[in-house]
């Protein structure tokens, strides 16, 4: 067995790398299922108690911009009303550009600062545990959104994972 050392080494050099690694692969799959659902199906909810799937996609953008201005930046974070109505193309854009600026916001933290314990509403937290947050939050709705494609006869997009 053949081991590339110095790829593997460059792999972990950085908690920050391999995040934004993944965090480029999951942009680009959540916006591979955006761009499956058909704009009249935007609205669509499986149930009254659930977000549509814009709904959805807009939360998903919302929760971006809290935690990475909450915890990464000096900007105090506002809470606006959620906007449902934008167009399907508006939608992705504005979801693209959350994933560019959390991109953009982590590329600027440096590797200690993600040690850097801040006050959360569970409890105190590391920075690497809101990096984690911000990831594992995108996953749980775009489970979600595969699942509303599915009741659509949408064949979801293949998996990206890195």
């Amino acid at each position: 067995m053949l081991i590339n050392f110095s790829a593997m080494s460059a792999q972990q050099s950085s908690v920050k790398i391999a995040f934004l690694e993944k965090w480029e692969g999951s942009k680009n799959y959540l916006l591979a299922i955006a761009e499956a659902m058909p704009e009249e199906n935007y609205n669509f909810k499986p149930t009254d108690r659930q977000m549509s799937f814009k709904e959805q996609l807009i939360h998903i953008k919302g929760n971006m911009a809290w935690l990475s201005s909450s915890y990464f930046t000096e900007t105090e974070y506002k809470k606006v009303k959620t906007e449902t109505s934008f167009s399907k193309t508006e939608t992705i854009d504005l979801l693209e550009k959350a994933f560019d600026s959390v991109i953009e916001i982590i590329e600027n933290t440096s590797d200690e600062d993600l040690k850097t314990t801040v006050d959360f509403f569970a409890g105190p937290k590391s920075k690497l545990q809101i990096l984690n947050l911000l990831q594992d939050h995108v996953t749980h709705h775009r489970g979600q959104l595969i699942v509303y494609l599915n009741l659509n006869n949408i064949k979801p997009p293949s998996y990206i994972g890195w």
